[in-house]
């Protein structure tokens, strides 16, 4: 199997199974595995989607550090017009452009002039296109790669040009090199990126053997030390003019942006991978023929939506819009140059040397035979579940679960509707015997009476707990706290079953043993524990 570089790790030690990366991850890459995210590499497309459901903060995204920048003798920072966004309305890119240099790049370079160069050749390329439609753009790294992976069909509508940011590290290396008389590999160029996708983009790129990126690093670490710098830039090191920018480039970082700059009527433009998802649907079904062009950004409204990205989405988005408007209306010229962008386009400037391959999954390996094989093991075992993919068991649905079990990455076991047999109807069970199937830790030396359990009851609401529970009932919760006993024992629990792996202080594991209380805990969460519990008992609430 190939090896795929990625954009994230996760940081086990934070990490605690919260399962909500697991459920928004599009490709079904993410598992959880004895209470931790684990992440299956060749299903990742770097989208990001679990970097900002993560609730604790344990994916994180790996951008390269300030101190890369010693490795080369001249730097160069490109930045995206999304950058332009997180600031102020006052502050123009030709300032932010200069507040770079400050923090220590030789040189700045504005990514929107390129864009607005890409945009005449795509325009360009679209006219005279008589391959399949609608031809798909190529900005967003992770749409190229959702492509490949879910949709590799498609791959044939992909536009094959080559993306801006690349396009503008190629030219810039070039005319350093000759300008300082040094080597291209000794000039670092850096793309100020807000999202983690554009960091993989460079360090795997998923149609050359390498970029001519040297690094990315993100708008959220920039962003601090930049609205600093600018703080301290004498005002004759740039001009507040609007003279020189791009209005076509600048469009890029919002959604819409690219089809607004080809001033095309027949195209669409979508963000959010579930909504691209649904258009690439879509396409497949060969819906959207008369479509030709679709622009897909996979965070919402575009660049600007990015999950490295620091200003509120909306004012963001809107900073854009309003920079168009007002270099609208202070009629500043388009800034590419057409007749060098179509000499150029002739030329072969704007395409990609090689073409991008499909990366479909093949989970059951390149065997046919045993593909088949294993496939219908998969089918057999798959019918035979509850098919109400609560990913209770860790994997995102009751098929990826299926599929887990065949390749060995899971135990048919692990499916908690399945695994435990019930006591059988009108059969009591004892709390010790629960503790045993359930493989619960006992908190307390203290040789409690083995009471029958009547049910279940899971809050972490004491005056809940104390409202409704019944006598003979286990209850489920997380709290540590000494006031758990006092409840239990108000209300004749059997005992009390401790979440998350949390553990007790003394005091409340003293009062336990005082007040006659079993106390056990697990690793499992509340619902994990709750559903163990139900399938294990034959309740009576």
């Amino acid at each position: 199997m190939d090896h795929y570089t990625h954009s994230l790790r996760i940081d086990e030690e934070k990490c605690n199974g919260h399962m909500k990366c697991m459920r928004v991850c599009p490709t079904q890459a993410i598992r959880v595995r004895n209470g931790k995210a684990i992440i299956k590499e060749e299903k990742c497309i770097d989208c990001g989607e679990c970097i900002t459901a993560c609730p604790t903060g344990a994916i994180v995204p790996l951008t390269d550090p300030f101190g890369e920048l010693s490795k080369f003798r001249h730097t160069v920072a490109l930045s995206s017009p999304a950058l332009y966004a997180q600031f102020g309305r006052e502050i123009m890119p030709s300032k932010i452009l200069a507040g770079l240099k400050k923090l220590g790049f030789d040189d700045s370079f504005d990514l929107a002039i390129t864009c607005g160069e890409a945009s005449l050749a795509l325009h360009t390329y679209l006219e005279e296109s008589s391959g399949p439609q609608p031809i798909i753009s190529n900005a967003c790294p992770t749409v190229v790669r959702l492509l490949q992976v879910r949709y590799p069909s498609l791959i044939e509508h992909i536009t094959p040009l080559e993306i801006p940011r690349e396009l503008a590290a190629r030219e810039i290396k070039k005319k350093k090199s000759k300008q300082y008389g040094l080597k291209e590999k000794e000039i670092g160029i850096f793309y100020i990126t807000p999202c983690p996708a554009k960091m993989i983009a460079i360090k795997q790129p998923a149609e050359k053997s390498r970029s001519y990126l040297d690094g990315a690093i993100s708008i959220s670490d920039i962003y601090g030390p930049l609205l600093y710098a600018m703080e301290n830039v004498e005002k004759d090191r740039y001009h507040e003019t609007m003279e020189g920018m791009c209005i076509l480039g600048i469009s890029w970082a919002v959604e819409g942006g690219i089809c607004r700059s080809l001033e095309m009527r027949n195209s669409i433009s979508v963000s959010g991978i579930s909504e691209t998802m649904k258009v690439f649907d879509d396409i497949e079904r060969g819906r959207l023929q008369h479509i030709d062009f679709v622009e897909a950004h996979s965070c919402p409204h575009g660049c600007v939506g990015g999950s490295l990205t620091v200003e509120n989405l909306y004012t963001s988005y809107n900073k854009i819009l309003k920079l168009i408007e007002t270099l609208e209306i202070e009629q500043v010229s388009v800034c590419a140059d057409y007749a060098k962008v179509i000499k150029r386009y002739q030329e072969n400037y704007f395409f990609k040397a090689r073409k991008l391959k499909p990366r479909p999954i093949k989970p059951f390996g390149q065997d046919l035979a045993v593909a088949i094989r294993k496939r219908k093991e998969k089918d057999s075992i798959y019918a035979d579940l509850p098919q109400i993919d609560c990913g209770a068991c860790g994997s995102p649905t009751c098929l990826t679960f299926a599929e887990d079990v065949v390749t060995g990455e899971a135990k048919l076991s692990d499916c908690i509707l399945k695994q435990i047999p019930t006591a059988g109807t009108g059969k009591k069970m004892k709390v010790n015997e629960i503790r045993k199937h359930l493989h619960l830790k006992k908190l307390t030396a203290y040789d409690h009476p083995d009471m029958d359990v009547t049910g279940g009851y899971t809050s972490d609401l004491l005056s809940d707990v104390i409202a409704h529970s019944n006598a003979g009932n286990l209850w489920i919760t997380l709290q540590t706290h000494q006031n758990i006993i006092a409840v239990a024992k108000l209300k004749d629990l059997a005992g009390i079953i401790i979440v998350n792996n949390r553990e007790p202080d003394e005091e409340t594991i003293k009062k336990a043993e005082t007040e006659k209380v079993m106390l056990m805990g697990c690793k499992e969460r509340a619902f994990q524990i709750s559903a163990k519990l139900f399938n294990l008992i034959d309740s009576k609430d």
